[in-house]
């Protein structure tokens, strides 16, 4: 039981994807290069509501409280999470070396406190690094994830796939993103989730059977 624990208190070191992965992004964020701005027809239909900042910045509660969860529940969803989220950013950080995009920023008018906080993520966060979306990545990986938890039942999968959609949605009523970043953000998410959670890969096959014989072997060894 202790070799257990101590087992589970190590794997939250998989936390320290996430510093690693920012120094990258923070270097990607202040590199200058010609940006390209993918806006549609729909984005300019979408307004500009800065009430959305409150669950763009709640992003960042939502992705650790549930990557948490999935430590504390299931080791296998926790570590498959993990190892989406450090893929699928490494892909979208490819994309922003290679095919640098751009969001027009709306001009900030009045002192309310969305105001003020939307005004402190645009001054942090450059308008760039736009397609595809980690906010929408990392959240619908979140959301896919989830339900390969047995364990919640309908109410848990209601909220977490609710509060997502918020989150993701405010993206685009914040004017951070623009709907082709969200797309391209949910066909990569799609991806990754097949590979990791319905692919059985062959070298996986083989490790479970080796483990299945000599679980045989042992049983066999008890029963004379």
């Amino acid at each position: 039981m202790a070799t257990k624990n101590r087992g589970k208190i190590i794997d939250l070191l998989g936390f320290a994807i996430f510093p690693v992965l920012g120094i990258f992004y923070g270097w990607l964020n202040l590199r200058n290069s010609e940006a390209i701005e993918l806006s549609t027809p729909i984005d300019s239909y979408i307004p500009f509501l800065t009430v959305f900042i409150i669950p763009y910045i709640a992003w960042y509660a939502y992705l650790f409280l549930a990557i948490f969860f999935f430590w504390f529940m299931d080791r296998i969803v926790y570590w498959k999470t993990l190892l989406m989220i450090a893929a699928g950013e490494v892909i979208c950080f490819i994309i922003y070396y290679f095919y640098q995009t751009t969001v027009p920023r709306p001009v900030l008018e009045g002192d309310s406190i969305f105001t003020t906080l939307t005004a402190l993520i645009f001054s942090n966060d450059e308008p760039v690094n736009c397609f595809p979306s980690i906010h929408v990545l990392t959240t619908s990986i979140v959301m896919l994830a989830f339900l390969q938890i047995k364990q919640t039942n309908f109410f848990q999968k209601s909220l977490i796939h609710i509060i997502g959609a918020i989150i993701i949605m405010s993206t685009l009523f914040v004017k951070q993103h623009v709907v082709y970043d969200l797309l391209g953000s949910i066909i990569l998410t799609v991806i990754l989730n097949v590979l990791f959670f319905k692919v059985q890969w062959s070298f996986a096959r083989g490790s479970n059977k080796k483990r299945a014989k000599k679980l045989q072997q042992s049983g066999v060894t008890m029963k004379l």
